[in-house]
């Protein structure tokens, strides 16, 4: 399977977080998923969250990568984002309270993401997430019944908040 890699250098600034989430935007469109596409609104979301703890946790530049699969659209695949950043530091998921404005990132991550991780990348890390891209389902036969026109997005996944 081929896989089309790309990525961008993002500095350690705040403002980076939404040049990231537009240089993503761009080249998931590039790549047929387009920005309303429910897997193009998750991706973002992920590298947002990644983004955004490269940025405000490391005070380090970073390097966002995405793999996209290169398949028809009709075939199954896995999408994958990785932030790279210079701070051996761990990623350290942290409990939010209630109206906390962070520490929730990683628990976002964990709840959309099929898989994620990290792991020392030289004298710095590596963050990762993967997103399985579905198949499509084909279209709604006359004899469909009831479950003509509604696609089945797989199991819904909770992520628990803190009341």
């Amino acid at each position: 399977m081929q896989v089309l890699q790309v990525q961008t250098e993002v500095r350690p600034d705040p403002a980076e977080v939404g040049r990231a989430r537009r240089w993503a935007r761009s080249r998931l469109a590039g790549s047929g998923i387009e920005a309303d596409e429910p897997l193009a609104e998750t991706l973002v979301l992920l590298i947002s969250e990644l983004v955004t703890n490269a940025v405000v946790h490391t005070g380090c530049p970073a390097v966002l990568r995405i793999l996209l699969p290169r398949l028809p659209e009709s075939e199954p695949g896995t999408v994958r984002v990785e932030v790279s950043d210079a701070s051996a530091r761990p990623p350290r998921p942290r409990q939010a309270e209630g109206d906390d404005t962070n520490g929730r990132g990683l628990a976002l991550v964990d709840g959309l993401a099929d898989r994620w991780g990290w792991q020392q990348d030289g004298a710095g890390k590596r963050i990762w997430c993967e997103v399985d891209r579905c198949a499509p389902d084909p279209k709604p036969t006359a004899d469909a019944g009831d479950t003509a026109g509604v696609r089945h997005l797989g199991p819904a996944r909770v992520v628990p908040f803190p009341a």
